[in-house]
């Protein structure tokens, strides 16, 4: 990951809490937890799982710096999107997560050598992956969330 990349992702990375804010700021209850495709997530599943997911991705880029070429337990992200904490929670507390987390995450990146950046890690589920892959893939997911969640709302009528 060259220079100008990394600046990319770790942007993507620190602004995804205000654009989440912003995009569900004023919904109303049932905008948040209706399921208005077929087969998709709530917003506010979805906003539950951008916490979910990038706590774990955060926790595995940790310990890939401080452990060589760790493995690490992936989650079945479907089941934890029906957990009570992810259907029945205030989205305060997972907008609240995801600032602190996503600024720490940004932070972190920014201080890793590329040397860093390419140690790895391995997913029973996923295989091996960088430091770099990850920073890459989940600055990407976050916008893929925030597109799903467009496509919810738009799928309102």
């Amino acid at each position: 990951m060259d220079g100008q990349e990394k600046t990319k992702y770790i942007t993507w990375i620190r602004e995804l809490p205000q654009q989440l804010r912003a995009l569900v700021e004023g919904l109303d209850e049932e905008q948040l937890t209706t399921h208005f495709l077929e087969g998709e997530w709530n917003v506010a599943q979805n906003v539950h799982h951008l916490a979910d997911a990038h706590m774990n991705t955060f926790l595995r880029i940790k310990l890939t710096l401080t452990q060589d070429r760790p493995t690490i337990s992936s989650f079945d992200q479907d089941l934890w999107a029906v957990t009570a904490d992810a259907g029945g929670m205030p989205l305060e507390t997972s907008l609240a997560l995801l600032d602190g987390l996503q600024e720490r995450w940004a932070t972190l990146a920014e201080s890793l050598s590329d040397e860093q950046l390419a140690r790895s890690s391995v997913s029973p589920l996923y295989g091996e992956a960088t430091i770099s892959d990850l920073i890459r893939g989940y600055s990407q997911h976050g916008l893929n969330h925030l597109d799903q969640i467009r496509e919810t709302l738009a799928a309102q009528g």
